[in-house]
């Protein structure tokens, strides 16, 4: 994002220039899928793609926001919020937590844009919270505490907006390091930063397609993890090992022990994918990728054919390493780890096979792993 683009609109909508520049980052999950819930670990990693906010404080209690790409003004006082509908919810939704966990808070005049495609699972609010989070910081003179502000933005999309997300993506736009990965457990929101192999791109497919029927799938997984966890006799399925496992065949409905071996197996999988990160082995991390797929979909059957497609599509192809879906699934976006310099020659070989096999066209997107929420000016 060129920030003198985003100067200039400040400057033609509050005729001033702006005093603080902010951005906070989408996120793609590398390893580690519906883990969250389970009191398991993440492998997250912040995208450069971005929410960008240009701001200047006020005087008095008011937040006027402009969208760039909606191309729409809104307002609200921070005296007398209230629900209503629409992105600015995201925004209102963080200034109630920021509040409501004893921050005092000033109002600012702000522009806003951003470059993560939206409904592809990339975690857009997360990164529109996240920038919100940090021009209040900046604004009203609190100090920046990453992990307090993953929470608070994570509250604010459960409580205020109704979203049930985990608190994966919060954490992944606030606390990431440009050029790691971020390993998070669930459970304690420790955080580790693991490098990314060198000459390694991160390739996002979008399937074109969006998860429909999304949330009563998600909810029953849920419970049938759930389920599992007390046939286990534990809090949740991050304490089972791989070798408990074999214990639950007897047990456990077949339907329920699948959820329940992927969840376990996931867990063990994003640990190893640490540890072959920092030793730099991208041949078995891309071993860990597509057994994570294979996982997704034929034990916890989250995928769609499109995400099949997509993913067998990469795999065939002789740069890439592993693929696997990310994100909810039923839809939405596969990751792909490519060597850097074939990722866009990669780009353009899988977008035609898919589109081949399926008659749809996929966005692609070759990534860099990029810094948590920060201040870009002021």
């Amino acid at each position: 994002m060129e920030t003198q683009t985003l100067e200039q609109s400040f400057l033609t909508y509050f005729n001033a220039k702006p005093e603080i520049i902010v951005r906070a980052p989408g996120r793609v999950n590398l390893i580690g899928e519906h883990t969250d819930y389970n009191d398991g670990f993440v492998l997250p990693m912040a995208i450069d793609h971005a929410v960008w906010m240009a701001l200047s404080p006020r005087a008095d209690l008011q937040v006027r926001i402009r969208s760039l790409d909606l191309e729409v003004d809104s307002a609200f006082d921070l005296n007398s919020l209230a629900k209503g509908e629409g992105w600015l919810e995201y925004i209102k939704g963080v200034a109630f937590q920021l509040q409501k966990a004893g921050y005092e808070l000033r109002g600012f005049d702000a522009v806003m844009t951003g470059d993560v495609p939206r409904g592809a699972g990339l975690s857009s609010s997360a990164a529109v919270e996240l920038a919100t989070a940090r021009a209040f910081a900046a604004v009203s003179g609190f100090a920046w505490d990453a992990a307090q502000m993953a929470i608070i933005s994570q509250k604010a999309e459960n409580e205020w907006v109704g979203v049930n997300c985990g608190i994966m993506d919060q954490m992944a736009s606030a606390a990431s390091k440009a050029g790691y990965a971020l390993f998070l457990d669930c459970r304690t929101l420790e955080v580790q930063h693991a490098p990314l192999p060198e000459n390694i791109s991160v390739v996002i497919l979008d399937t074109s397609t969006r998860r429909g029927l999304v949330d009563s799938a998600y909810n029953e997984r849920r419970s049938q993890c759930e389920e599992a966890a007390r046939w286990f006799g534990v809090k949740a399925l991050r304490d089972v090992s791989v070798d408990d496992l074999k214990k639950g065949e007897s047990g456990l409905s077949e339907v329920v022990m699948k959820r329940a071996r992927h969840i376990v197996t996931e867990n063990a999988r994003v640990l190893e994918a640490v540890q072959v990160m920092k030793a730099g082995n991208v041949k078995r991390l891309g071993e860990l990728f597509n057994a994570s797929h294979a996982s997704l979909r034929d034990d916890f059957e989250v995928t769609n054919e499109a995400l099949n497609q997509i993913v067998e599509c990469a795999q065939e192809q002789s740069s890439c390493f592993g693929a696997r879906m990310t994100g909810a699934g039923f839809g939405g976006c596969a990751v792909a780890l490519v060597q850097e310099e074939n990722a866009q020659e990669f780009a353009n070989a899988v977008s035609a096979a898919y589109k081949q096999r399926s008659g749809l066209d996929a966005s692609v997107y070759v990534c860099k792993a990029s810094e948590g929420a920060s201040i870009v000016k002021g």
